[in-house]
């Protein structure tokens, strides 16, 4: 279980955090979520494609690191092979949280930095520095608050853009067979994607209006991240032929 508190330099002065990937930090996880401003980075490593909350019936865009529960295909002796770490995976163990202020007799939101006790990056002997020896900052910390602030706002915007996804009715299911080369196989279900169809017969009108907020450039790098399932296929047959 999380052990989220508000993170301080004086309780937390001698706090580090190690960076290293593997499975012994948390990080085999076969899928992360991402956002449509992110997109551009992700989509030459990783599949993406759009999960859907069962609760909720909420969509979601994720980055797809493996085809089965708890496995990271990216991770390799304590690093994470790929140029580009997802937003919501490089941030552990860290979160933003708010806080409410009076300010002029009027209560008012902030967003602040939290950071997970219990996860296993945490400790006090080896990793990351959060605070300075005299005080402040160190370059780590400052760099994780930025990566909060783009994942708030990425995430939010992602709502807005799943909206417009939903009002032109562009996202369809799809079952991914997933075939090895020792003869087994992966079924994927339970992903959406864009509907290409649907994407050729939209106005002129419609495609500018999501060309304007961004959308269509984030429609068009999810549909070419297909090409990584085969990136990632060969990762995994690579992987069953070295055990």
């Amino acid at each position: 279980m999380a052990n989220n508190v508000l993170l301080n330099s004086i309780e937390h002065q001698n706090i580090k955090v190690i960076t290293e990937r593997s499975a012994d930090y948390g990080d085999n996880v076969w899928y992360a979520l991402t956002f449509p401003s992110e997109f551009k980075s992700l989509q030459t490593y990783y599949p993406i494609f759009f999960n859907k909350d069962a609760n909720t019936g909420a969509f979601f865009p994720v980055a797809l690191f493996g085809f089965e529960q708890q496995e990271n295909l990216f991770l390799q002796d304590g690093k994470w092979d790929a140029a580009y770490v997802p937003l919501t995976v490089a941030r552990q163990p860290f979160l933003i949280g708010n806080q409410t202020f009076l300010e002029e007799g009027q209560e008012k939101t902030q967003r602040v930095l939290h950071i997970d006790l219990d996860n296993p990056r945490v400790n006090t002997e080896h990793g990351e520095a959060l605070f300075l020896e005299y005080g402040g900052n160190t370059p780590y910390l400052d760099s994780v608050a930025n990566m909060l602030e783009v994942i708030h706002h990425g995430v939010n915007d992602s709502k807005d853009f799943i909206d417009a996804l939903l009002a032109h009715d562009l996202l369809e299911s799809f079952t991914l067979e997933v075939g090895l080369n020792d003869g087994s196989s992966h079924q994927m279900i339970g992903f959406y994607t864009i509907n290409e169809d649907k994407l050729s017969e939209l106005s002129a009108d419609a495609l500018s209006k999501l060309h304007a907020k961004g959308y269509l450039q984030a429609i068009y790098m999810q549909i070419a991240s297909h090409g990584n399932i085969r990136h990632l296929l060969n990762r995994k047959n690579a992987k069953q032929n070295a055990t």
